[in-house]
């Protein structure tokens, strides 16, 4: 510590922030009476300070206290003046989480707190872990507040568009040191369990108020935690102890059906297995799921037919931009043998009319993304409590396919480039569901593109006139066309500065929704129907 910074003052103010702290953690139940000097004794150690001049007495479950967030960030102020770490993004949030270990509990407690809750009920349990998790900070709800989401009504039902904004952005400073910093390869990866109560680093988030929970899926041992940055509600991941690579096979399918079976409240789902259209940490074998209702499990189905030996399995194709068999039954052993059928089909399965190969030059091209939930006997999905009679298992095999072609580099079942300008990440998990996570850059873009059409309206310009100003914008150039196309559209007297927010929001949503039907192998349309139904008869010959 650089005393030569820090006044009594100072001293005495941190005390008081950390009494405020302590406080917290008896309000949201992390820190138990009994543990109220241990834990301000274990603050004082970690800020390097020897004396606590706040009034002991004053630490209460009753006492009101300022947000976390603003609790934490004065505290760092003054561990940076301190001179205990270098103000930077990634210092700070390093430090603050040590701070949050300090009121967070052992993970035995965690994990007997959720086993007893289960006994009770299921949702009770996640309940509990849920709000225990935003209260740890280790879900950062204050940042995930600043993203920006909406719904957009499309050909495929209402879609959901959020603006990812609480992840944040990388500091040259952190960048830097991380580059001159020692690789370690423990843990392996920011799935692996070892990440539980780990310090971390400058290339590693620290995890000391992370908690994981036990249980077995087909025989193997998985844990779940959610994810520190939610895109949905209870967004949960689903791993394996093992630091072994994501697969997807009739045992991922036994997997995910077992877990919705455990939570039936939640849904359950794996991206793919290959680059492109995996969209996620292929190295560590996981699954995601929630308490969301996504627009696909809204779709209806389109066309519904059997598969020879599985009539005990309803089966249809779902109306959805991507190509997607829904399998339901009572049997998930059923459910999962017809998957692993209709699975082994697709890898070896070419249709050249369709531009559909299972392999060029020796590399795989097809794999299936699948969903997992269990639809209530009412119609409705997922829900609260345990399944009951009438419920069935429902499968959702989402067709996908990575070729690569000279016209389109970064796949033919990808976003196409004249939609790269909102999303050219590849369509993962989330995203087949029906909820876009557009990148970060688009909040600042949309408020200029809005900024500069409604300048040049209220100039009288021409939608034209507006995409001709709008490419000449370095930083707006690559939305010209599509501005100007929805410009001309809808007409230069309906956009005014009321309206001109909904509507940006609205075609992006739009766009969204023409990225998913690039990512369908099959198209809805006629031609592409039939083909699809070729497949269909390839399964059942």
């Amino acid at each position: 510590m650089d005393t030569n910074k820090v006044t009594p003052e100072d001293e005495k103010i941190v005390c008081e922030k950390i009494a405020d702290l302590v406080s917290y953690g008896l309000k949201s139940g992390l820190v138990d009476p009994a543990d109220t000097v241990y834990t301000v004794n274990r603050l004082l150690e970690d800020l390097e300070l020897s004396d606590f001049t706040a009034d002991m007495d004053s630490i209460s479950v009753e006492k009101n206290v300022p947000k976390l967030a603003d609790i934490l960030n004065d505290i760092m102020d003054y561990a940076v003046k301190a001179g205990l770490f270098e103000d930077s993004i990634a210092s700070r949030d390093l430090f603050d989480t040590k701070l949050m270990g300090a009121l967070t509990p052992l993970p035995s407690t965690v994990r007997s707190t959720f086993a007893g809750l289960y006994e009770k009920s299921p949702k009770e349990a996640t309940d509990y872990y849920y709000s225990f998790s935003k209260a740890t900070n280790y879900i950062r709800t204050d940042r995930i507040a600043k993203d920006e989401k909406w719904t957009t009504d499309t050909e495929f039902g209402t879609i959901d568009i959020t603006i990812n904004l609480s992840k944040p952005e990388k500091d040259p400073r952190d960048i830097a040191k991380a580059g001159k910093a020692k690789a370690s390869g423990y843990p392996k990866c920011l799935l692996c369990c070892e990440n539980e109560g780990y310090a971390g680093h400058l290339s590693h988030p620290a995890r000391q108020n992370h908690r994981i929970i036990p249980f077995r899926l087909a025989g193997q041992d998985y844990f779940l935690q959610y994810s520190p940055y939610v895109y949905y509600n209870e967004h949960c991941i689903i791993f394996n102890k093992l630091h072994t690579p994501m697969k997807i096979d009739k045992a991922a399918f036994e997997k995910l059906l077992d877990f919705v079976n455990l939570f039936p409240h939640y849904t359950a789902g794996s991206n793919a297995d290959l680059p492109i259209v995996g969209g996620s940490i292929l190295s560590h074998d996981h699954f995601q799921g929630g308490g969301y209702e996504f627009a696909m499990v809204r779709a209806p189905y389109e066309k519904e037919f059997e598969f020879n030996g599985f009539e005990d399995v309803h089966a249809g194709l779902i109306h959805w931009p991507l190509t997607t068999i829904r399998l339901q039954g009572k049997d998930k052993a059923r459910v999962a043998e017809l998957g692993d059928k209709i699975l082994t089909t697709w890898r070896g399965y070419t249709d050249e009319a369709s531009i559909i190969f299972a392999e060029t030059d020796n590399t795989p091209h097809n794999t299936i993304t699948p969903i997992a939930r269990i639809r209530r006997a009412d119609g409705t999905a997922q829900g609260a409590g345990v399944m009951a009679e009438g419920d069935l298992y429902e499968l959702d095999l989402v067709l996908r396919n990575n070729l690569t072609t000279e016209e389109n580099p970064l796949g033919l079942y990808h976003p196409h480039a004249q939609y790269h300008h909102i999303k050219k990440e590849n369509i993962g998990l989330i995203e087949v569901m029906g909820l876009a996570v557009l990148p970060a850059r688009l909040k600042k873009e949309m408020a200029a593109l809005e900024e500069l059409i409604l300048a040049d309206i209220a100039a009288g310009k021409s939608a034209s006139e507006i995409g001709a100003n709008i490419k000449a914008d370095e930083v707006l150039a690559s939305h010209a066309d599509w501005a100007e196309e929805f410009i001309e559209r809808r007409g230069t007297s309906s956009i005014n500065k009321d309206n001109i927010h909904t509507i940006v929001q609205d075609e992006i949503g739009q766009v969204f929704s023409h990225v998913l039907e690039d990512a369908g192998v099959y198209k809805c349309t006629e031609e592409g129907r039939t083909a699809f139904m070729r497949f269909v008869d390839a399964v059942n010959a």
